[in-house]
C-alpha cells in the first residue's frame, strides 16, 4: 500500500494542525483561569443535544468545524466538577498540569499493559510511592485501573484466589459456594457489584450495621461471622470503608486488622477518596490501622486532583496479584533483552492488557505540585467542612443530618413540609448555577450533601452554598398564596 493522503491519518498541512492546537491549548487554558465566571452546571439546550445524535461520519471533516461543535454544544455542558463551586459529588477538580500530561499521554499513545518500556517504570515508581505512603513492605504492588470500582472488584477477586488458591481460576466457584464477605451498610454499591462480577453473586456479601457515627460496628461483624461460621460457610473477606459515601465515615481499622487476622480473613479497605488523607498531616491520624490492610483501592482522581480517570489498586504482597490475574500467552512471552523483555507486567497484576498511561498524570501532578501541597489542599477541605458544619449549627432554619468526619457535610433545612423543600432547594440551586450540592437519605429522610473535594474552593464558596440554601427554602417553604 503506497504512502499518500489516502492511507494516512495524519495531517497534509502541518502547519495548520499546529496553529489550531496552539489555540485549542489556549483555549483550555482560558477555560480553567476563568471557571468562576460560568455556571457549574446549566441544562444542556435540546438543539445543542440534536447535533450530537447526527449519524457517523463517512468522508473527512474539518477539525476546526469539529471543534466548533466543541466548543458550542460540548464544553459548556459538563457535569462541572473543575468549578468551585461543585459540591456534588466526590469528584475531584483536576489541575492545569493534569491537563498538559494528558497531551502528552496522548502523543506518545504507550500501552502500558508491559514491555520494556520507560511508561512502565513511570508505573513502578508510583507504585514504590504508594507503598511507603501506606506503610507497605517492598512486596508490595500497585496498578493503575479507570477508578475505585475495579478496584474494588480487584479486592475481592485478590482475595478469593488468595484463600481458594490458584486452582479455582480454572474450577470456578461451583465447588465453593459457601465463601462470604462483609461490609458495611455504608459501603459503596460497588462492593456488592463486585461480588456479583466475580462470579458470588450479592447475596454472598453480608451487610453490617453502623454505629451512630456510621462506623461498622464490629459486635454485629463478629456475631455475622460466627453465624456463618456455624452454618458451614466460609468467611473469607471484610472490607472496610475509609471514607463513606454518604457522610466520610471511617471504620475502625485497628480493630477490623486485629479480628481479620485473628479470623484468617482478608482485609480490604475501599479508600475511593479518603485513603490519599495519609498526605495530610492532620487527617493521617485517623487512617490508623490502614498499614494492615492486605489491599487497598482508591482514586488519585478524587483528593489527588489528577484528571479523571485515575483509579488504583494496592495489594501488600504483590505476588497475591499475579496468582490472581497473571495469564501467560504465546504472544506475551518474554525475552531477555530488546522490546519484550521484563517480568511482572502490568497487564499480568490486573484486568487490563490494553493500558493508557495513567500513571503520567499522577506522575507529573507529584513531581510539579509535591505531596505536601496535595495533603495541605485535602487539609482545606476537611477545615471548609468544618466552617460549613458551623454555618449550618448558627443558623435556626438548618440542622445537620450527620456527624461530620472528614469532608462530607449533610444538613437540611427545617420547615414543616422539609422532604418537599429540601428536594426542591437542590434543584432551584442547579437551576442557579452558582453552587452544586448532591443530595442523600439518611436514616430515611432526605439531606443535602455537600461533598468538599475541589481544592479551587474557598470559604466564599461554602458561604454562598448556605446563603443560597437559607433563600430557597424561604421561598420554597411559604404557603401557596390564593
Amino acid at each position: 500500500m503506497a504512502d499518500g493522503p489516502d492511507t494516512t491519518l495524519d495531517p497534509e498541512d502541518w502547519k495548520e494542525i499546529r496553529a489550531l492546537g496552539h489555540r485549542m491549548l489556549d483555549d483550555m487554558f482560558d477555560h480553567l483561569e476563568g471557571i468562576r465566571a460560568r455556571p457549574v452546571w446549566q441544562q444542556m439546550p435540546p438543539d445543542a443535544r440534536a447535533s450530537l445524535r447526527a449519524p457517523l461520519p463517512r468522508g473527512r471533516g474539518s477539525l476546526a468545524d469539529a471543534y466548533r461543535t466543541l466548543q458550542d454544544n460540548v464544553i459548556p455542558y459538563t457535569v462541572g466538577n473543575p468549578h468551585p463551586g461543585f459540591m456534588g459529588w466526590v469528584h475531584g477538580a483536576g489541575t492545569p498540569v493534569g491537563m498538559l500530561a494528558e497531551m502528552i499521554a496522548g502523543a506518545l499513545n504507550a500501552n502500558v499493559g508491559g514491555r520494556n518500556q520507560a511508561p512502565v517504570e513511570v508505573e513502578h515508581q508510583i507504585s514504590g510511592w504508594m507503598a511507603s505512603l501506606f506503610g507497605f513492605p517492598a512486596t508490595a504492588r500497585g496498578v493503575f485501573v479507570t477508578g475505585t470500582s475495579i478496584a474494588n472488584f480487584m479486592g475481592v477477586v485478590v482475595a478469593r484466589t488468595h484463600a481458594l488458591g490458584r486452582a479455582v481460576r480454572a474450577e470456578g466457584l461451583v465447588a465453593h459456594a459457601g465463601l462470604r464477605a462483609y461490609a458495611s451498610t455504608e459501603a459503596h454499591g460497588c462492593i456488592a457489584k463486585a461480588m456479583d462480577m466475580a462470579g458470588f453473586g450479592t447475596d454472598a456479601l453480608r451487610s453490617v450495621r453502623v454505629d451512630a457515627a456510621g462506623r461498622m460496628d464490629l459486635a454485629d461483624l463478629a456475631a455475622k461471622v460466627e453465624a456463618d461460621r456455624g452454618n458451614g460457610l466460609h468467611p473469607f473477606l471484610v472490607v472496610a470503608s475509609v471514607g463513606t459515601v454518604n457522610t466520610g465515615a471511617i471504620d475502625p481499622l485497628p480493630a477490623l486488622a486485629d479480628f481479620a487476622r485473628a479470623q484468617a480473613m482478608w482485609l480490604h479497605v475501599d479508600g475511593a477518596y479518603a485513603a490519599l488523607g495519609m498526605l495530610a498531616p492532620d487527617v493521617a491520624p485517623r487512617l490508623d490501622g490502614i498499614a494492615r490492610a492486605d489491599s487497598i483501592a482508591f482514586d488519585f482522581h478524587k483528593w489527588g486532583q489528577v484528571p479523571y480517570d485515575a483509579g488504583y489498586f494496592l495489594a501488600r504482597d504483590g505476588e497475591r496479584m499475579l496468582d490472581a490475574f497473571a495469564a501467560p500467552a504465546a504472544y506475551l512471552q518474554r525475552a531477555g533483552r530488546g522490546l519484550a523483555a521484563g517480568t511482572a507486567w502490568p497487564c499480568d497484576v490486573g484486568p487490563d492488557l490494553s493500558r493508557g498511561f495513567r500513571a503520567l498524570k499522577t506522575w507529573l501532578t507529584f513531581q510539579v505540585y509535591g505531596a505536601d501541597a496535595i495533603g495541605r489542599s485535602i487539609s482545606a477541605t476537611c477545615a471548609l467542612a468544618r466552617r460549613l458544619a458551623e454555618r449550618v449549627a448558627a443558623e435556626p432554619e438548618l440542622e445537620l443530618a450527620a456527624p461530620v468526619t472528614l469532608n462530607i457535610v449533610c444538613f437540611r433545612y427545617v420547615c414543616p413540609d422539609t422532604e418537599r423543600v429540601n428536594r426542591e432547594i437542590v434543584l432551584a440551586l442547579y437551576d442557579e448555577g452558582r453552587v452544586a450540592p448532591s443530595a442523600t437519605t439518611l436514616d430515611g429522610r432526605y439531606a443535602i450533601r455537600a461533598a468538599l473535594v475541589n481544592h479551587r474552593t474557598g470559604p466564599a464558596d461554602v458561604d454562598a452554598l448556605v446563603d443560597a440554601v437559607l433563600r430557597a427554602g424561604r421561598r420554597l417553604s411559604l404557603p401557596p398564596t390564593a
